[in-house]
């Protein structure tokens, strides 16, 4: 399909005008103009740059692009050797943060709660983009947290007591720690993002709320797939997920 279509599709299906985010959300690297291959990933670095040219991709797919609100804007070193890949290879790059994490149904929040089980009930945060629900049937904590580690292939950080009975949670994935007191004022047993901050560890302890952190890039693998899968799906594209493991 033309880049432009796919561009103009994205933009809708994902609803990114509605976001105030921190990056440019949809074609942040302009290559070739038809589109029939795509690799998705978390994070647009030279490993997976590199890994899509392998796979004869015409356009990157991720969660985490380029031009960050804040960052230095001069192309040098790793910038430089990243952008002068997509351009010397004529590749398209997307991006999409917030959009990615929110949307119903390809969103990293919407995948992580169906791969744990979790029934949605509502949202939270900022833009909504935290979610929160139940669980089927209740665990206690060390249960629950097999599941996590399961269905992540990594085994998360977690404070609380193992024992404690876990049927309603709140979760966020990537860095979103900053969330957790809204959590625990939705009345939930445990709440689960990426990532995990010092003073979150004191408001875990003190409040009895459970903190599940299974990894920034762990809990962002979901939403991309997704969104391939999809676009494979209902345009024809070939399209392959390549996972560059991180620990964080």
């Amino acid at each position: 399909m033309e880049r432009a279509a796919l561009d103009a599709y994205l933009a809708d299906f994902l609803q990114v005008p509605d976001f105030r985010d921190y990056c440019p959300n949809g074609l942040q690297v302009e290559g070739r103009s038809e589109v029939r291959c795509i690799v998705t990933g978390v994070t647009a670095s030279s490993a997976l740059i590199e890994a899509a040219l392998a796979e004869g991709a015409d356009a990157l797919l991720v969660h985490h692009g380029y031009f960050w609100r804040g960052e230095d804007g001069r192309i040098t070193g790793m910038r430089r050797r990243r952008l002068g890949a997509l351009l010397r290879h004529d590749l398209n790059l997307f991006a999409y943060h917030l959009p990615l994490d929110v949307h119903p149904e390809v969103g990293n929040n919407a995948q992580l709660g169906l791969r744990l089980e979790l029934k949605p009930e509502g949202r939270f945060g900022e833009q909504d983009i935290g979610m929160h629900g139940v669980l089927a049937q209740a665990l206690d904590l060390a249960g629950f947290t097999r599941r996590v580690e399961q269905e992540t292939a990594r085994a998360p950080l977690v404070i609380g007591d193992p024992g404690r009975r876990v049927r309603r949670v709140a979760w966020c994935t990537g860095g979103a720690q900053g969330l957790f007191e809204q959590a625990i004022a939705l009345g939930v047993d445990a709440y689960i993002s990426g990532e995990i901050s010092e003073p979150t560890v004191h408001a875990a302890r003190e409040s009895g709320v459970a903190y599940i952190a299974a990894g920034h890039h762990a809990t962002e693998r979901y939403g991309v797939q997704a969104l391939g899968e999809h676009l494979a799906q209902r345009f024809g594209l070939r399209h392959r997920f390549i996972d560059i493991d991180n620990p964080v």
